[in-house]
């Protein structure tokens, strides 16, 4: 009777241990982290994190136009006016000097400018005769060809430095330009400016007439360009352009 009864017991057990080895099957990793409290709050958040990045990256590729061959070589040339569609180019406003008379044309030249590379007999017409001393002329002298007194101009705007009245190169005015250059009008008769006072290219800063220095000369305007007070004299023939 007991090995009978052992046989019974032992096929009863066996589909129980078969049904305990299926339900004694470990869990995966996935279903133990799932299984933790705070794994679907993180999910949740990482989803809406992901969600809200695409959203802003889809927004501003819409506003920015892609970088173009053409778009990169507009900047570089406008520079600061590139990123103003309405600027416009801003041109330096330069002036140009005039000869401190009216009317050139209707003046005649009493004494060039001494030209170091002219020809000998030029450079004899521009040298100036005081007592026994000869001197290069460094200015031109304009008169008017019946000898009279005509007004003098400003030959480009600036500031007066300088007014004097001097017994041999007779009264002066100075004016020192925003270009670094400096005109000289000497054998002055009157003078209608003063010291320190800005004027405007063509205003009448004064009258010709007459100086010790020059006197053969009679009414005349003596004109000086300098590179600078007490600089190099200049040409102003080379200056000048055609009027």
């Amino acid at each position: 009777m007991s090995e009978q009864y052992k046989e019974i017991q032992t096929e009863k057990e066996a589909p129980q241990s078969k049904e305990g080895a299926q339900t004694a099957t470990p869990y995966s990793p996935w279903r133990r982290l799932l299984a933790k409290k705070w794994a679907f709050p993180a999910l949740y958040m990482v989803a809406a994190a992901i969600i809200l990045t695409l959203m802003l990256v889809y927004q501003n590729s819409g506003k920015q136009p892609p970088l173009t061959d053409e778009s990169i070589g507009l900047g570089l040339e406008q520079g600061e006016n590139a990123t103003d569609p309405d600027a416009q180019p801003v041109a330096a406003n330069v002036e140009n000097m005039q000869w401190p008379v009216k009317d050139y044309n209707e003046m005649d030249v009493t004494m060039p400018f001494f030209d170091s590379k002219a020809s000998s007999d030029v450079k004899q017409e521009a040298m100036v005769e005081y007592g026994d001393t000869f001197t290069p002329h460094i200015g031109v002298d304009l008169a008017r060809p019946d000898k009279e007194s005509f007004e003098v101009l400003a030959a480009l705007s600036g500031k007066v430095t300088a007014v004097e009245r001097n017994p041999v190169v007779g009264n002066l005015v100075e004016i020192t330009h925003s270009n670094g250059l400096v005109t000289v009008y000497q054998s002055l008769d009157e003078i209608k400016v003063a010291k320190d006072v800005e004027v405007k290219k063509g205003d009448v800063i004064g009258t010709a007439g007459r100086n010790e220095l020059e006197k053969h000369l009679g009414n005349h305007l003596h004109f000086e360009v300098r590179q600078g007070q007490d600089g190099a004299a200049l040409n102003p023939s080379e200056l000048i352009a055609e009027q």
